[in-house]
């Protein structure tokens, strides 16, 4: 499946149940947020050994798998709110950061851009 597709259907899917009206770009940032702290808490309190075997879990794995899309799905709606493309914007940002960024500074350290 491609993003294009993928949000498509998500549209056809919040049309279909009228929910457009409580989109308001607002609350789909709020939600994101919400969601995105519900994908933390599936490495609350944990080791990064506890991580490591999470990812063997089937269990666990699809529930991280959902919580990465539920935040996924509440970008691309943020994206479709505010009039502009997703990739189109990722890509710009990963350009900007090429930038910032370069390999030969950046290389195994985890400074940030205005420190290097």
């Amino acid at each position: 499946m491609t993003i294009d597709k993928l949000r498509e259907q998500l549209l056809a899917f919040r049309d279909a149940r009228d929910w457009q009206q409580f989109h308001t770009l607002r609350n789909l940032i709020v939600s994101t947020s919400i969601e995105a702290g519900e994908l933390l808490e599936t490495i609350q309190w944990k080791t990064d050994a506890d991580i490591e075997a999470l990812l063997r879990d089937p269990t666990q794995m699809k529930n991280l798998r959902h919580e990465c899309a539920d935040v996924l799905m509440y970008l691309l709606l943020v994206a479709d709110a505010a009039g502009f493309d997703l990739v189109e914007a990722a890509a710009e940002k990963l350009e900007l950061n090429e930038e910032r960024y370069p390999a030969d500074k950046a290389k195994g350290r985890s400074t940030k851009y205005s420190e290097l």
